[in-house]
């Protein structure tokens, strides 16, 4: 099986989780207790004639099977509707688009945070074992698994909203040390480029009128008062994820270095650098893709409670929202969306895997 035919077969297996998926939430949203009349209406206003019309227009007069066929026709042609509540009237697939690129962007960097900050460590751990460097790295991994995304969450926004407050004995401490003067408190609002410690990113004007080879070059400050807007968010979202990466990475990493083919290099007089990057790091990255990738899961639960603290307003809030005003399509929209969003990262991870490992994608031969 090559790889393009091992591709397809991981797409068409992944047909059936989205209809899975999505019946599952026609089950929960059309099924439960929640009452599209009364979502509109409000609560005492479910009968009438206004009510009436609402069911006729809603096709809630209609059998639950036939619906449902409706529902999954719908959405798998990506008619998601219009919005009851949120915002009336409106496409939901609008909404979408206008709130998605908000959670895509905090979700971007609670990953690559971990990328470029737990995998490094991770490796360099397992690299020296039983070191000081080690039992610091082990010891801070633990640490950001530990603490609770809500609790951190709270903690930094209410730092850095005091931060100048904060830093103010720091910075009259070094003032006072010989030839150290000048020394200012540190305000998070003021660093490098004015911006709020919460509220949604401006993601309008990333990109400047400049263009190099026929590409938009980006609007650098734009884009660090964006970055800088989500960062704490992402920090936060990342933190999970960022002791995972560190401890799986350490371990894989021991591993690799303890493994045979690894003797057998030394034993032919490999270089280590080449040892390192060539045979020890390319298969200590095998047992961090999943975890990689499952980031993606961790993005769609953690999304909700951390855009609604630090007011990022992305489809996580929107989720949020609908589900506690009774906005039915808007919130199958979204868990369309979200079972959309897992089923591609799975196929990723199955890209990935075969780049690493290419047997993945010739078993059978």
């Amino acid at each position: 099986m090559n790889r393009l035919a091992y591709l397809l077969k991981r797409i068409l297996l992944s047909i059936p989780v989205v209809i899975f998926g999505t019946s599952l939430t026609f089950i929960i949203l059309y099924a439960g207790p929640i009452d599209p009349v009364s979502a509109i209406l409000g609560r005492g206003n479910a009968n009438g004639p206004a009510a009436a019309e609402i069911r006729r227009k809603l096709n809630l007069n209609e059998p639950l099977w036939s619906r449902y066929f409706d529902f999954m026709a719908d959405l798998l042609t990506f008619n998601l509707g219009q919005s009851y509540v949120f915002s009336p009237s409106t496409p939901a697939f609008e909404i979408v688009v206008q709130f998605l690129p908000r959670t895509m962007w905090m979700g971007a960097w609670a990953v690559l945070i971990p990328l470029f900050i737990g995998i490094p460590l991770g490796f360099y751990a397992g690299l020296n074992p039983n070191t000081l460097g080690d039992y610091t790295a082990s010891f801070s991994g633990i640490v950001w698994r530990a603490m609770p995304n809500f609790w951190l969450a709270v903690i930094i926004m209410q730092f850095l909203s005091s931060s100048q407050g904060a830093t103010v004995g720091i910075a009259n401490f070094l003032n006072s040390l010989p030839a150290v003067s000048g020394i200012q408190p540190f305000n998070w609002e003021t660093w490098v480029v004015q911006t709020k410690v919460i509220g949604p990113p401006d993601l309008s004007q990333l990109l400047g009128p400049n263009t190099t080879l026929g590409l938009p070059m980006p609007n650098w400050e734009n884009l660090l008062a964006a970055t800088k807007k989500i960062l704490p968010a992402s920090i936060v979202l990342g933190s999970a994820s960022m002791g995972n990466e560190m401890r799986i990475g350490r371990t894989a990493m021991l591993e690799s270095k303890n493994s045979n083919y690894v003797e057998m290099a030394k034993a032919k007089g490999l270089p280590p650098r080449t040892i390192v990057w060539k045979h020890i790091f390319r298969n200590a990255l095998i047992p961090l893709v999943p975890v990689i990738t499952a980031e993606a899961f961790v993005l769609v639960g953690g999304s909700v409670l951390i855009e609604y603290v630090f007011a990022i307003n992305g489809i996580g809030y929107v989720f949020l929202q609908s589900m506690m005003n009774g906005d039915i399509p808007l919130a199958s929209a979204l868990m369309y969306v979200f079972i959309l969003l897992l089923v591609i990262m799975n196929i990723v991870q199955d890209i990935l895997y075969t780049i690493i490992d290419p047997r993945v994608g010739f078993e059978g031969q």
